[in-house]
């Protein structure tokens, strides 16, 4: 079974930066690919923030181009560098893994505030 270890996030005010870490476990290397982040603030849908596939390449949603940056560590953990935080990036954030067969795998979530 998958599971998705999640660190980073917290409060900070607007402007300032954060670093999310997301570790897999319960799958293996070759069955993954990609892993990155999704958010879902109060109210609204959940969406894209960042994902990197196995081969590198990038998918940004359009809210965080420019000021998020995803980096693959290995094959089962990605970090998130949030910079320029706005009051809009408020959300809790789920890490998700997909695999060559299965379901997608996610995180519980976890919390990031940004106060203006």
């Amino acid at each position: 079974q998958v599971q998705l270890r999640e660190s980073g996030g917290g409060l900070v005010q607007a402007g300032g930066s954060l670093r999310l870490y997301c570790v897999a476990s319960g799958v293996i290397t070759s069955a993954v690919n990609a892993m990155g982040w999704y958010r879902q603030a109060p109210g609204k849908q959940r969406e894209l923030v960042a994902l990197v596939s196995r081969g590198g390449i990038t998918n940004y949603g359009e809210s965080v181009k420019g000021r998020f940056v995803i980096s693959r560590d290995s094959a089962k953990k990605v970090t998130l560098q949030m910079n320029n935080l706005k009051p809009d990036d408020t959300a809790v954030y789920y890490c998700n893994l997909q695999r060559s067969t299965g379901p997608d795998g996610w995180g519980q979530g976890t919390q990031v505030t940004v106060a203006s």
